[in-house]
């Protein structure tokens, strides 16, 4: 398989990183889109994209792109992902995928009717700590799972005019932060949570500051998530069964994890590099287009949106352009 094409929607932080990414793992990065051409310009020049547009419409109708990065706002996900299908690429977006599962369920009936590949930039279904901790515990390695515990607190700055408190721009904890809490939890748990129950402070601006939810499912399997956005806390997951527990500490990139067996014994686990994040996720996509396997991935996304939307149903919040 040739080296794919590659454009960027929304030339940010994270873009740049991603670009980097891409000229590390050898493919190409063929076009970037801004709603500034000057903007567009400046990154194509710095990671050496051939041609920059200062319209995303302009650039998603160039019919050399074979995938396209979206790293905008997640408010704004659901329409580039639909204009990329539309226009035949495929689609590797960042998190949160959409706001809603509404969203998710168009698109992916959309990819699927278009034979297209839509995947979420979501680092833990890529980092191979990830996929070696799963085999571990589908051999048995901690006995039956039990119980998963989640925790992630981002320290914000108080402004009220910050798009990650704005209901305009779909902010709050849980589609920011949340998604990494919830996608490791998912990941981890053998069914969708039938069982869902929460609590939350919001935000003056209405949308969710801080929360715990708790979640179970058929196989009696439970899991406990904490959520804030004004305060820190450690970026945490346990995995816990019946013969010990597994901890992933700053887990939404991480290529190291601990087992603590009964008899207190520890055991340390290590795959990947947390500095190849993207290019794991590069990788795996480039697979997912050669031979269409993304759907594990993607139907790990879907639950973990269908779980967001009924939290937020719950909460009674709903962003202003939904």
């Amino acid at each position: 398989m040739n080296p794919l094409k590659w454009a960027i929607v929304g030339p940010g932080s994270i873009a740049a990183e991603f670009a980097a990414a891409l000229n590390e793992t050898g493919e190409t990065l063929y076009a970037v889109g801004s709603r500034s051409l000057e903007k567009a310009q400046q990154f194509a020049k710095q990671y050496g994209a051939t041609k920059a547009y200062g319209s995303y419409s302009e650039m998603l109708q160039d019919p050399a792109i074979d995938v396209v990065y979206i790293s905008t706002p997640h408010s704004n996900h659901y329409e580039y992902i639909i204009e990329s299908l539309q226009n035949n690429k495929h689609v590797l977006c960042e998190k949160a995928i959409t706001v809603n599962s509404k969203q998710l369920q168009e698109v992916t009936r959309l990819a699927a009717e278009k034979d297209l590949v839509v995947a979420e930039a979501m680092t833990i279904y890529h980092m191979p700590l990830y996929k070696k901790l799963r085999q571990l515990i589908d051999d048995g390695i901690i006995g039956r799972p039990k119980m998963v515990q989640v925790s992630f607190g981002s320290h914000k700055e108080y402004d009220v005019n910050n798009r990650f408190f704005s209901k305009d721009l779909a902010g709050g904890a849980l589609l920011d932060i949340g998604t990494y809490a919830l996608s490791f939890t998912r990941f981890f748990l053998s069914k969708q949570p039938h069982e869902i129950l929460t609590t939350v402070k919001r935000f003056e601006t209405g949308v969710d500051e801080q929360s715990g939810i708790i979640l179970n499912n058929a196989a009696d399997e439970m899991a406990v998530i904490s959520l804030t956005m004004r305060s820190k806390m450690p970026k945490r997951g346990v995995v816990a069964g019946e013969l010990g527990f597994i901890t992933v500490d700053n887990f939404p990139r991480a290529s190291k994890a601990t087992i603590q067996y009964l008899d207190g014994t520890v055991e340390t686990i290590e795959a990947g590099d947390t500095a190849k994040a993207l290019q794991y996720e590069i990788e795996d996509m480039r697979r997912y287009i050669a031979d269409k396997s993304h759907k594990e991935t993607l139907d790990l996304s879907l639950d973990v949106m269908d779980i967001m939307s009924n939290v937020r149903e719950q909460w009674g919040i709903k962003y202003s352009f939904e």
